[in-house]
């Protein structure tokens, strides 16, 4: 993918907003376990960087993915993950289905105050006992008058706390499990929605997940996006941005660990020499240097592919794939040979280390992402009948 002075600046605007206006706060925000969503969204709004690849009739910029994928990686020199994904699953997560599929009064409601930074959002599919297997969801949609009455749960919500609407899946027949859910913009200030319980976890602290429980909540009819029973489908072309923006916004941070590393085994004594001067250390911190790099090359393709208009499905997957397995043995690898200082709490590949734990697992485990590359790749072993008794 060849980058023009348009990507280039793109991505130096917003590393400078990192730097500026997220690093400053990254201690503060993690010790609090929230970032100030609405405050950090009406600032990049400022800036136009809510609305890159949406429609201009709302307000977007009408760019295409190339552009976003500029936002992603810069975004990824933020010192904690939990920030950058809140604001991915702004901008890849709970959007592009409305954005693509919305009718224009919808996305005039919810779509346009997002790009303007005046509203939050989340994305609402994992449920307790559904997570990468999204055709198990159990909340229900059903009509009655002119409303949809919304009954169950949605579990590890980011953004839940303090976003003003969510893109949520359910069930609204009684139909096949891949075509019988649709996507609907609820409220999430309507009446029967509780989402006070705060999760607390391993990593992203700066980042509030919520559970969120709906009891006959009401919304319009109108607020469905795209076609009912398409609900299943559009999550999962949604998925493919939530997936490029995940891989994306890992490389810089990834790099920069390796930097950091580099630096500080080159001042670090240890047995009357620099910690560099061993060769397993420079030769495995160049190995890392090398698969991140790779990874960057496959995210590159991938986003070319779709901006084409290809089926990005293989390759984004593999790129999802790639970024999880990378950032577990890139920041293993480096809190390694930072030692004990690498083990406080603070120290920034400690914190990555927490936060990129997730990566496997948030947006379709490894093991989906497997699956999705043996389907596509011919690569599924034969079925073969038992053996007789």
């Amino acid at each position: 993918m060849i980058l023009s002075h348009e990507h280039k600046e793109l991505y130096r605007t917003v590393r400078k907003f990192v730097t500026d206006e997220l690093n400053p706060h990254v201690a503060q925000w993690e010790k609090d376990g929230i970032w100030p969503a609405h405050e950090v969204l009406k600032k990049m709004a400022t800036l136009g960087l809510l609305g890159i690849n949406k429609p201009e009739a709302v307000g977007g910029q009408g760019l295409d993915y190339s552009y976003q994928l500029m936002l992603a990686q810069a975004l990824g020199n933020c010192l904690c993950g939990g920030v950058p994904m809140g604001i991915g699953v702004v901008t890849d997560m709970a959007t592009p289905a409305l954005a693509r599929f919305g009718s224009i009064e919808l996305q005039r409601e919810y779509l346009a105050p997002v790009i303007a930074g005046e509203q939050c959002c989340s994305i609402a599919v994992s449920e307790a006992g559904a997570g990468s297997d999204v055709a198990s969801i159990k909340t229900t949609a059903r009509k009655d008058g002119g409303d949809y009455v919304i009954t169950g749960s949605k579990m590890w919500i980011t953004n839940g706390t303090q976003s003003d609407w969510a893109c949520l899946l359910a069930n609204t027949s009684e139909g096949r499990v891949h075509q019988n859910k649709s996507l609907i913009v609820v409220p999430l200030d309507a009446k029967g929605i509780d989402r006070k319980t705060k999760l607390d976890k391993l990593g992203m602290r700066s980042s509030d997940t919520a559970m969120i429980f709906l009891d006959e909540v009401r919304v319009p009819q109108r607020n469905l996006i795209g076609q009912e029973g398409m609900g299943f489908v559009y999550q999962m072309m949604q998925f493919q941005e939530e997936r490029l923006f995940g891989a994306a916004s890992g490389i810089d941070g990834l790099f920069n660990l390796i930097d950091e590393t580099t630096e500080y085994t080159r001042q670090r004594q240890a047995f009357g020499q620099n910690v560099l001067d061993n060769q397993y250390v420079h030769f495995r911190l160049a190995e890392l240097r090398t698969e991140v790099t790779a990874l960057k090359a496959l995210v590159y393709q991938a986003t070319e592919d779709y901006v084409a208009g290809q089926d990005a499905t293989l390759l984004a997957s593999m790129a999802k794939l790639k970024i999880g397995r990378v950032a577990r043995e890139v920041t293993d690898a480096c809190l390694q040979f930072w030692g004990g200082q690498g083990f406080m709490w603070d120290n920034n590949v400690a914190r990555a280390y927490r936060d990129t734990r997730l990566v496997s697992i948030g947006g379709g485990a490894d093991e989906i992402m497997l699956g999705i590359i043996c389907k596509l790749t011919g690569t599924l072993p034969s079925k073969r009948k038992p053996a007789a008794a």
